[in-house]
């Protein structure tokens, strides 16, 4: 009898948990989608814009091109290496790796490329048991699953402002691509 009261805790323990983990694994495999289609969408947003007009700013308080392409990178570290994965945070006003100061365009979509790449790899490896852990962000509490969805709303943000940048410089922005 105790060999069946087992059998049945183990069976009923099943039937919860690995229909949550099946979800959290989908949420994880979909938003890897999502980044991959993201970061070739930025890349062909980024190789569009001619070097010549990467300094473009809309108006003197917004971001450049370049600046906003930069900040998307430093974001994508930030959110996936130093809150998802623990690393701790680069410093923005000493950090040098993504301050457009004389880098090329070359050089930057190097720069994202890269981060991009660092962040797919992390996200493959990420513990999906730990999407529910809550994390300060900005004074708020957040799970990890939310840091995921703002960092796709930042990216989406900031490109956004870049596409209209290409716009205002006469230029036709790359197609939309679904999912990112």
């Amino acid at each position: 009898m105790k060999q069946v009261h087992i059998l049945l805790t183990i069976m009923l323990f099943s039937s919860v948990t690995l229909p949550v983990f099946a979800q959290q694994n989908n949420f994880i495999k979909d938003y890897l989608e999502r980044l991959v289609n993201s970061h070739k969408y930025l890349i062909l947003v980024a190789e569009t814009m001619p070097e010549n007009k990467y300094n473009f700013k809309a108006s003197s308080e917004s971001l450049s091109f370049a600046e906003n392409l930069m900040h998307i990178g430093y974001a994508v570290d930030w959110h996936s290496q130093s809150l998802l994965g623990g690393r701790e945070s680069r410093d923005w006003k000493t950090d040098t790796i993504f301050k457009v100061a004389n880098k090329s365009k070359e050089e930057m979509i190097s720069i994202i490329d890269k981060t991009f790449d660092e962040t797919i790899t992390l996200i493959k490896e990420f513990d999906t048991t730990q999407l529910d852990d809550e994390l300060d962000y900005f004074g708020l509490n957040r799970t990890k699953r939310q840091i995921f969805l703002l960092l796709a709303d930042h990216i989406t943000h900031h490109r956004g402002q870049m596409l209209v940048y290409m716009r205002l410089n006469g230029l036709v922005p790359p197609r939309y691509v679904l999912f990112q």
